[in-house]
């Protein structure tokens, strides 16, 4: 993903919101990327309900960032992902952490259990939480 001019803020940096975009557009994209998200028209959806993210070294425009992803917890409805950014060609994050989507029924919003289709595709992210994340791009 690319930083863009409006993302740097006054102190010359990307502004703290941008790394929970950079978050939601990882998982999103990788979620499309896998076919299991239609956008307009899935009929269970996952929600953010708690994201938190730790800032190691500041992202400025123009740089080109790679998000990393794990599953660390796979529950009946919900899904924590970790994610790490990676600035550039930068081997350390400089940011990490979490996400969690609680899938739900589009017209109700009631919890629902994950689709067996993301369920699978989720499988193939899931690792222990204590492995490090690479910086596999997505």
């Amino acid at each position: 993903m690319d930083t863009r001019w409006m993302d740097n803020d006054a102190y010359g940096h990307v502004n703290n919101v941008v790394y929970y975009s950079f978050f939601d557009t990882a998982v999103n994209r990788w979620l499309i990327e896998q076919g299991v998200l239609d956008i307009a028209g899935s009929a269970a959806i996952g929600l953010v309900v708690e994201t938190q993210c730790r800032y190691a070294s500041p992202i400025m425009f123009p740089d080109r960032v790679t998000a990393g992803i794990r599953v660390v917890h796979l529950g009946r409805s919900s899904v924590r992902y970790e994610l790490a950014l990676f600035c550039n060609d930068d081997e350390s994050p400089a940011a990490t952490g979490h996400f969690v989507h609680v899938y739900v029924n589009r017209a109700s919003r009631t919890s629902v259990a994950i689709p067996d289709t993301i369920r699978q595709a989720l499988e193939t992210l899931r690792v222990s939480p204590a492995s490090p994340i690479s910086s596999s791009p997505s």
